[in-house]
């Protein structure tokens, strides 16, 4: 029943994916706060302490060797069953945007145009002295990636005590804003100020879609429990 109403309220069209790392965990990305997650890996520091502004300016090449280790997709990561169907849905006028705290870039992999990304993405990189950007794949892994003016490589990524795009944020709360159907997928609704996003929905339908439950299920207008490949794969 629950596959059949969130295929219904989707075929209404206006439609906006909030996804979270649950989105890419079925592609082999592992999310931050599960028994086998970022933050619950053994390293010389925590990870969240690694993944912050201070840590990287500080010690810039211990940063790189966690990044390169365990926050880059390797090339057998590819987009899952959720990627393509919400392409798909995008192609056939369904979906009007994507808005994901995912940074690792597989929903533009998978076909999709309209990608709010708010915490940035490892695919974008910038030189802090000359502003040039460089793909992920331009990068020099060994080490600390130099920009050609000497300058250092940061992934355009939001790290810990960094600010949010206001930009990227403003086209969110604007499409979510506007939106008849809202599909909340694969994210615990714990990370601020993204997960605030959810307020400003004002239209028909909040699906939240999960493996575990969230502090917004009652809020939801569907709750789908499970693996949300799975779920998206019947729709």
């Amino acid at each position: 029943m629950s596959s059949k109403q969130l295929s219904e309220w989707i075929n209404q069209g206006n439609v906006v994916f909030f996804g979270g790392a649950g989105v890419s965990t079925e592609s082999g990305i592992p999310d931050f706060r599960s028994e086998d997650g970022l933050y619950n890996q053994k390293y010389k520091y925590p990870p969240e302490m690694i993944i912050s502004h201070s840590f990287f300016m500080k010690n810039t090449e211990e940063f790189y060797k966690f990044y390169f280790d365990r926050m880059i997709p390797g090339e057998d990561i590819k987009p899952n069953t959720c990627h393509y169907k919400l392409a798909e849905l995008e192609e056939r006028g369904l979906l009007k945007a994507i808005v994901t705290q995912n940074i690792d870039g597989l929903h533009q992999a998978a076909g999709s145009k309209n990608v709010l990304e708010v915490h940035g993405s490892v695919q974008r990189n910038y030189c802090m002295t000359c502003h040039k950007f460089y793909d992920l794949s331009s990068l020099n892994k060994d080490g600390i990636p130099k920009c050609e003016c000497g300058g250092i490589i940061k992934p355009d990524v939001v790290l810990y005590e960094e600010p949010l795009d206001n930009h990227i944020m403003q086209k969110a709360v604007e499409e979510i804003s506007n939106a008849k159907t809202l599909i909340v997928a694969g994210t615990s609704l714990a990370v601020y100020p993204a997960a605030g996003l959810i307020d400003y929905f004002k239209g028909d339908h909040l699906i939240i879609i999960n493996r575990d439950a969230t502090p917004r299920d009652k809020q939801a207008d569907l709750c789908i429990e499970g693996n949300v490949g799975e779920i998206f794969a019947n729709v």
